[in-house]
Protein backbone atom coordinates (compact mmCIF):
# COMPACT_ATOMS: atom_id res chain seq x y z
CA UNK A 1 0.00 0.00 0.00
CA UNK A 2 1.46 3.74 -0.99
CA UNK A 3 1.53 6.15 1.76
CA UNK A 4 -1.05 8.45 -0.25
CA UNK A 5 -3.73 5.45 -0.53
CA UNK A 6 -4.53 5.40 3.26
CA UNK A 7 -4.63 8.90 4.99
CA UNK A 8 -2.57 9.13 7.91
CA UNK A 9 -3.75 9.59 11.49
CA UNK A 10 -2.52 13.47 11.17
CA UNK A 11 -4.49 14.38 7.72
CA UNK A 12 -7.93 12.71 9.45
CA UNK A 13 -7.69 15.01 11.98
CA UNK A 14 -6.97 17.95 10.24
CA UNK A 15 -9.72 16.98 7.56
CA UNK A 16 -12.00 16.60 10.43
CA UNK A 17 -10.98 20.28 12.07
CA UNK A 18 -11.51 21.66 8.24
CA UNK A 19 -15.18 20.52 7.79
CA UNK A 20 -15.48 21.67 11.30
CA UNK A 21 -14.80 24.78 10.40
CA UNK A 22 -16.39 25.46 7.64
CA UNK A 23 -19.86 23.84 9.49
CA UNK A 24 -19.60 26.59 11.42
CA UNK A 25 -18.74 29.51 9.08
CA UNK A 26 -21.96 27.89 6.97
CA UNK A 27 -23.67 28.29 10.13
CA UNK A 28 -22.89 31.56 10.81
CA UNK A 29 -23.30 33.49 7.34
CA UNK A 30 -26.66 33.86 7.33
CA UNK A 31 -26.35 35.07 10.88
CA UNK A 32 -24.09 37.69 9.31
CA UNK A 33 -25.73 38.39 6.26
CA UNK A 34 -29.34 38.82 7.81
CA UNK A 35 -28.57 42.75 8.62
CA UNK A 36 -32.02 43.61 7.09
CA UNK A 37 -31.59 47.80 6.58
CA UNK A 38 -28.24 49.68 6.63
CA UNK A 39 -27.55 51.52 9.84
CA UNK A 40 -26.04 55.07 9.93
CA UNK A 41 -23.35 56.65 12.10
CA UNK A 42 -25.78 57.54 15.11
CA UNK A 43 -26.46 53.62 14.95
CA UNK A 44 -30.06 54.36 13.52
CA UNK A 45 -31.56 52.41 11.09
CA UNK A 46 -31.51 54.14 7.97
CA UNK A 47 -34.68 54.10 5.36
CA UNK A 48 -33.36 53.63 1.91
CA UNK A 49 -36.80 53.77 -0.19
CA UNK A 50 -39.21 55.79 -0.44
CA UNK A 51 -41.81 52.27 -0.32
CA UNK A 52 -40.54 52.09 3.13
CA UNK A 53 -42.11 55.29 3.79
CA UNK A 54 -45.40 54.93 5.03
CA UNK A 55 -46.96 57.09 7.82
CA UNK A 56 -47.68 53.97 9.25
CA UNK A 57 -44.02 52.80 9.90
CA UNK A 58 -42.56 55.69 10.52
CA UNK A 59 -44.97 56.44 13.10
CA UNK A 60 -44.23 52.97 14.99
CA UNK A 61 -40.73 53.95 14.62
CA UNK A 62 -41.39 57.30 16.13
CA UNK A 63 -43.67 56.20 19.06
CA UNK A 64 -41.07 52.85 19.75
CA UNK A 65 -38.01 55.90 20.06
CA UNK A 66 -40.80 58.11 22.46
CA UNK A 67 -40.98 54.83 24.38
CA UNK A 68 -37.54 53.98 24.54
CA UNK A 69 -36.60 58.03 25.76
CA UNK A 70 -39.38 57.37 28.23
CA UNK A 71 -37.41 54.55 29.86
CA UNK A 72 -34.31 56.09 30.03
CA UNK A 73 -35.19 59.36 31.94
CA UNK A 74 -31.47 59.41 33.43
CA UNK A 75 -30.20 60.51 30.47
CA UNK A 76 -30.43 64.15 29.63
CA UNK A 77 -32.38 64.76 26.30
CA UNK A 78 -32.23 68.01 23.68
CA UNK A 79 -35.01 69.45 23.12
CA UNK A 80 -37.51 68.58 20.84
CA UNK A 81 -37.60 71.04 17.16
CA UNK A 82 -41.73 71.45 16.23
CA UNK A 83 -42.10 72.11 12.71
CA UNK A 84 -45.27 73.87 12.03
CA UNK A 85 -46.70 74.42 8.22
CA UNK A 86 -49.66 76.83 6.60
CA UNK A 87 -52.31 74.80 4.20
CA UNK A 88 -51.96 76.90 0.63
CA UNK A 89 -54.10 74.57 -0.97
CA UNK A 90 -57.55 76.04 -2.35
CA UNK A 91 -60.37 74.39 -0.97
CA UNK A 92 -57.43 71.40 0.97
CA UNK A 93 -54.96 69.37 0.85
CA UNK A 94 -54.94 65.88 -0.07
CA UNK A 95 -53.11 63.85 2.83
CA UNK A 96 -51.75 60.58 1.46
CA UNK A 97 -50.35 57.43 2.93
CA UNK A 98 -46.86 57.74 1.07
CA UNK A 99 -45.26 60.18 -0.74
CA UNK A 100 -46.67 59.90 -3.88
CA UNK A 101 -49.12 61.23 -6.40
CA UNK A 102 -50.83 57.80 -7.25
CA UNK A 103 -51.04 56.59 -3.15
CA UNK A 104 -54.01 56.09 -1.28
CA UNK A 105 -55.65 59.64 -0.03
CA UNK A 106 -56.43 59.26 3.73
CA UNK A 107 -57.65 62.68 4.23
CA UNK A 108 -57.38 66.08 4.12
CA UNK A 109 -57.19 69.39 5.54
CA UNK A 110 -58.40 73.27 4.80
CA UNK A 111 -57.21 76.23 3.15
CA UNK A 112 -55.25 78.05 5.96
CA UNK A 113 -55.01 75.32 8.58
CA UNK A 114 -51.96 75.14 10.69
CA UNK A 115 -50.42 71.76 10.83
CA UNK A 116 -47.69 70.09 12.55
CA UNK A 117 -44.32 68.61 10.12
CA UNK A 118 -42.26 65.82 11.68
CA UNK A 119 -40.16 65.60 8.74
CA UNK A 120 -39.43 66.07 5.32
CA UNK A 121 -38.33 63.43 2.39
CA UNK A 122 -38.17 63.65 -1.36
CA UNK A 123 -40.78 62.34 -3.70
CA UNK A 124 -43.16 62.78 -6.72
CA UNK A 125 -42.99 65.91 -8.40
CA UNK A 126 -45.67 68.89 -7.10
CA UNK A 127 -45.49 71.59 -9.72
CA UNK A 128 -41.83 71.78 -9.67
CA UNK A 129 -41.75 70.37 -6.13
CA UNK A 130 -40.41 66.99 -4.89
CA UNK A 131 -40.33 67.73 -1.08
CA UNK A 132 -43.65 66.07 0.87
CA UNK A 133 -44.05 66.60 4.62
CA UNK A 134 -45.14 64.16 6.97
CA UNK A 135 -47.83 65.35 9.49
CA UNK A 136 -48.63 64.67 12.81
CA UNK A 137 -52.14 66.17 13.41
CA UNK A 138 -53.82 63.04 14.67
CA UNK A 139 -53.48 61.31 11.73
CA UNK A 140 -49.56 60.46 9.94
CA UNK A 141 -50.11 61.10 6.49
CA UNK A 142 -48.25 62.71 3.58
CA UNK A 143 -48.83 66.42 2.20
CA UNK A 144 -46.94 68.07 -0.82
CA UNK A 145 -44.49 70.80 0.08
CA UNK A 146 -45.62 72.41 -2.49
CA UNK A 147 -49.01 72.97 -0.75
CA UNK A 148 -47.39 74.21 2.10
CA UNK A 149 -46.15 77.26 3.69
CA UNK A 150 -43.53 76.94 6.48
CA UNK A 151 -43.72 78.67 9.68
CA UNK A 152 -40.40 79.33 10.67
CA UNK A 153 -37.57 76.46 9.77
CA UNK A 154 -37.86 73.98 7.21
CA UNK A 155 -37.99 70.43 8.77
CA UNK A 156 -35.53 68.07 8.75
CA UNK A 157 -34.93 65.14 6.57
CA UNK A 158 -37.04 61.57 7.73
Amino acid sequence: MSPLSRPSRFRRIGLCVATGALAAVTAAAPALAADPQPVDQRGEAAVSAPDELSASALQREHEARQEAQTQNQAKPQAPKRTYKGRVIASPYLLLRDKPTRSSKVVGSVKYGTVVKIFCKTTGDNVDGNNRWYLLTDGTWAWGSARYIENIGAAPRFC
